[in-house]
């Protein structure tokens, strides 16, 4: 039997306008915008109206932009009795996931994703790094290439998230040398434009501030399983959460294969829930026969209602 997956998007699916023509036509969707000001104790609903970008890119503002942005659309979903047999999320995604999944409330995930964007903008700070993508190389030939240039400084392949796209993480000095290698090698390297070195070692100064922030919060059993980022495994046990969520910070994004996990469970389809089309664009390079509607509009439903 075929079944439904719903993914939510990472950050750099961010755009400013996101969530604007949902909360004038879908009035739930309002409220939970109007409610996460509330929340914050600030108007995010703002920033992610009008920017300016540099603000709305800065890491602390945009996680909780896109986790409002998910659970407004996962709002219009639920609305339409549009539902799913299992969850998943790219990085921040992921809470966006569990929270759509029951495992935590929408207060609960909207503070952690701030206080997350918070402590990785700090570890940043505190430790400078930098990300690039390796675009049409094999993931083993761009672990060898991260081993290679990690004399110069820590570099690890930081999110695996199709075949022939792997984001690597690490100091400056490693970066530098990995782009060197590359360019050496002609394979295809892009600097990504983010402040930290997401996913590697050196966001580990967020980590203690994260569990802090985690042991907080009421975690449940999840109502579909969530294919963990970590370990690309099924999990619904709800007392699994905050392990997977502090490790989550510090080790790869298993995208790729947490999809082809999915796949073998039984996906045949699946919604983007939230922000751009990012999510889309790799399964297409995962399995091009798995069909997913990108839904952030009341006008993105026909597909899933034809």
């Amino acid at each position: 039997m075929s079944k439904n997956i719903f993914l939510f998007p990472g950050q750099g699916a961010q755009y400013i306008g996101m969530g604007s023509t949902l909360a004038q036509n879908f009035e739930p969707a309002k409220k939970m915008l109007e409610y996460a000001d509330e929340i914050l104790g600030f108007s995010i609903s703002k920033i992610m109206k009008e920017g300016p970008e540099e603000v709305l890119k800065s890491t602390d503002n945009t996680q909780p932009a896109l986790f409002v942005t998910s659970m407004m659309v996962m709002e219009l979903l639920i609305s339409e009795g549009i539902t799913c047999d299992m969850v998943a999320g790219h990085s921040l995604g992921e809470y966006s996931a569990i929270c759509a999944a029951g495992g935590i409330s929408f207060e609960d995930g909207l503070r952690l994703v701030r206080k997350r964007g918070e402590l990785m903008a700090a570890a940043g700070t505190r430790s400078p790094g930098k990300m690039a993508a390796i675009v049409g190389a094999e993931d083993s030939v761009v672990e060898a290439l991260c081993e290679e240039a990690s004399i110069k400084g820590i570099v690890i392949p930081a999110n695996f998230n199709c075949p022939g796209q792997v984001v690597a993480s690490g100091s400056v000095e490693g970066i530098n040398a990995l782009v060197e290698l590359c360019e050496l090698k002609a394979i295809k390297v892009v600097v990504l434009p983010v402040s930290g070195a997401f996913h590697s070692p050196l966001m580990q100064f967020a980590v203690e501030g994260l569990v802090e922030a985690i042991s907080t919060v009421k975690f449940s059993d999840l109502k579909y399983p969530l294919i963990a980022n970590v370990t690309a495994e099924p999990v619904i046990d709800g007392s699994l959460l905050p392990d997977l969520l502090a490790r989550q910070i510090i080790s790869p994004v298993r995208w790729g294969a947490s999809m082809q996990k999915a796949i073998s469970l039984g996906v045949s389809s699946g919604v983007e829930v939230g922000a751009g089309k990012v999510l889309m664009g790799l399964m297409r390079k995962i399995d091009r026969n798995i069909k997913i509607v990108p839904v952030e509009n009341i006008a993105d439903l026909a597909p899933l209602k034809g």
